[in-house]
């Protein structure tokens, strides 16, 4: 069927879709097993069913019709009495959105799925809540940020914000659902001034409970919430990639001091959260204003070398080589605008994180997708337009010696990226007004 217009970042189509085929009365962790199982060989034209078949081959037609009805039979489970078969087809469903491109077969079950996932979370346990978050964002990814992916957002969006607000609520839930608000609003509603203003506020109104009181002190954190602090401030910082320069420089002043102070914060996951957004935020101010600079610059670069050197015994081996590399790369740009260069490379592609901005990005997808992000790269229309890509690349073995070269590929790639920033800036202006 014909695809209805689609976000503003999605063009092309999305990769190869195969599946197995298995018996109908098979449970949840057999059908995401199956169908995980069948994802490894995706790529091939054809596959092998080892359930029953004897070994023979089927076409790729007949592997996706078999695949597809395993989905389906997961969707139907979201409605099931069990706590334990929802939570299983949540899982299920998880992985599958995370493994593979399925536009054309969820843009027929969008509103079903909806349905389903609202009413986990509503009704859910905390489990089942984060859960359902989970898969929501997957969906609006897998969605392409398109109408469809906006119209699930507007309807599910109050849920999560309720969530999210409910302080006697899960914690691993209230995580979940602020990771889902960020980048369900940063792929379904990054062009909706309102959507997005009310977004930011309300990821505000929950880290900036970890901030200093009237006396410069610390408050003393409650169970969890460190972590619940560095999800909502994580989501906020992906948005904040978002904001015309008008609203930048309020947010600038107002969180900056702040953040800074946050940095002695005793969770170690917080700290680093904390440290990449003060990067992010500097960044985005100098591409605002070349001349700007950090208010305290000095005691700001004091307090980073001391967190890019700590050796304090108390705290685990892993947290602190964690923390000292991080805390280096943030001193680094803040003294002298020096970014570590990372390079992820898929296929026969390659993409460059060479600024905080894009790393935030880059790992708000990952988080999300986990290790089907780079598979995401290659096939999902959404993802290569954030990044510059261009339309998914059809191997052709008889050309392989047309390949560019590596540095090519990269001034490809921020070249492009660029181009897309100058043109959501100019988006971005036209809701000044509004922001």
């Amino acid at each position: 069927m014909p695809r209805s217009r689609r976000g503003k970042r999605g063009s092309g189509k999305p990769g190869i879709k195969n599946g197995v085929k298995g018996e109908s009365g098979a449970s949840d962790d057999e059908l995401a097993s199956d169908i995980l199982s069948h994802y490894s060989s995706a790529s091939e034209t054809t596959s092998v069913l080892e359930e029953g078949t004897g070994g023979e081959q089927v076409d790729e037609q007949t592997a996706q019709e078999e695949t597809e009805d395993k989905l389906k039979q997961c969707i139907d489970n979201l409605m099931d009495k069990s706590a334990k078969t929802r939570l299983a087809a949540l899982e299920s469903l998880r992985q599958a959105f995370s493994s593979r491109v399925l536009y054309d077969f969820l843009t027929e079950r969008r509103l079903t799925v909806s349905d389903c996932l609202e009413r986990s979370l509503k009704k859910g346990s905390g489990e089942e809540q984060a859960a359902a978050a989970t898969v929501f964002a997957l969906l609006c990814i897998q969605l392409e940020g398109g109408d469809e992916a906006e119209e699930g957002f507007k309807i599910l969006r109050p849920v999560l914000t309720a969530i999210l607000n409910d302080n006697s609520a899960s914690i691993v839930a209230r995580q979940s659902c602020a990771r889902a608000l960020g980048m369900c609003c940063y792929v379904s509603a990054a062009e909706e001034g309102e959507d997005l203003i009310k977004s930011l506020a309300l990821l505000e109104s929950i880290f900036m409970s970890s901030y200093p009181n009237r006396e410069g002190t610390l408050p003393t954190p409650k169970p969890g919430s460190p972590g619940l602090h560095g999800a909502a401030l994580q989501a906020w910082s992906l948005l904040v990639t978002l904001c015309p320069a008008s609203r930048m420089a309020v947010l600038l002043d107002l969180h900056l001091p702040k953040l800074q102070a946050c940095l002695q914060s005793n969770d170690v996951n917080y700290r680093i959260a904390v440290g990449e957004t003060i990067a992010l935020l500097v960044e985005l101010g100098r591409d605002i204003n070349e001349e700007f600079e950090v208010d305290d610059s000095e005691s700001l670069c004091e307090c980073l070398k001391g967190l890019a050197t700590d050796g304090n015994k108390h705290r685990a081996k892993n947290d602190r080589r964690k923390q000292r590399s991080i805390f280096r790369e943030v001193l680094h740009y803040i003294e002298n605008e020096d970014f570590t260069e990372e390079k992820i490379r898929f296929g026969v592609e390659s993409v460059y994180i060479d600024s905080w901005v894009r790393r935030r990005i880059y790992d708000a997808f990952k988080e999300i997708l986990e290790s089907g992000v780079r598979h995401h790269l290659q096939f999902n229309p959404l993802l290569r337009d954030i990044f510059g890509l261009g339309p998914p690349i059809i191997l052709d073995p008889t050309i392989k010696g047309n390949k560019i070269s590596r540095f090519e590929k990269h001034l490809f790639n921020s070249a492009a990226f660029k181009a897309r920033t100058k043109q959501r800036n100019k988006v971005r202006d036209k809701r000044a007004d509004v922001m």
